[in-house]
This record gives structure tokens, sequence and C-alpha cells, in this order.
């Protein structure tokens, strides 16, 4: 098994910075993609970025060129960079590790909450 731990969350203004970061403990050398995605109040679990093997980063089209995915092998980390936040960017963000045909999410999250 794998396990997630997300950090880095805060209380930011609209167009700050953030970086949040996911650290993979267990199985970590079995991980193959890696995820964010995030859920606002009352709405659905969001795609927001993917890592796969090859490194060709994909973006959902709400955050693209303002967030970066990136990936610490060595430390068994997963980053985001978030710049140029908005306030719609509000969330709580998860990162998911994929080991085979399985997917495994992060429990508690880092809230992100953007004002104006």
């Amino acid at each position: 098994q794998v396990q997630l731990v997300e950090s880095g969350g805060g209380l930011v203004q609209a167009g700050d910075s953030l970086r949040l970061s996911c650290v993979a403990s267990g199985r970590a050398l079995s991980i193959e993609d890696m995820t964010w995605v995030r859920r606002a109040p009352g709405k659905e679990r969001e795609f927001v970025a993917r890592l796969p093997p090859n490194n060709s980063a994909l973006y959902a089209d709400s955050v693209k060129g303002r967030f970066t995915i990136s990936r610490d092998y060595v430390k068994k980390t997963l980053f985001l960079q978030m710049n140029s936040l908005k306030i719609e960017d509000t969330a709580v963000y998860f990162c998911g590790a994929r080991l085979g045909s399985t997917y495994v999410y992060g429990s508690q999250g880092t809230q992100v909450t953007v004002y104006s």
C-alpha cells in the first residue's frame, strides 16, 4: 500500500502563490502516475493536474499556465506550484497515486482558500 500526506495549503489573496506538497510512503517506488485533484464546497471532485511516467504533465484548462506539477523521486514527493491564484481555486486539494490499475488518494487533503 501507499500512504499520501498533503500539505502546504493556506489562506492567500487572489494573485498570490502557494506550493503544495504530497509525501508518499509505503510502496512509493511502485507509484506510476501521480495526480492532483480538488474538491470545492458543494462541488464534485475535479481533476487539476497529472504527471505520468513520461513526465508529460497534463492540466485542467482552468489551471493551465498558472499551475505546475512536479515530482521529486528521491524525496518521494509530489508538488503543485500554484501561481496567480483565483477565488475559484478555493478547494481542498488531494494528491493521488496510481499503482497498476489502482488509484490511491490522500485522506486529509490540504485546504486552499483564496480571497479577493
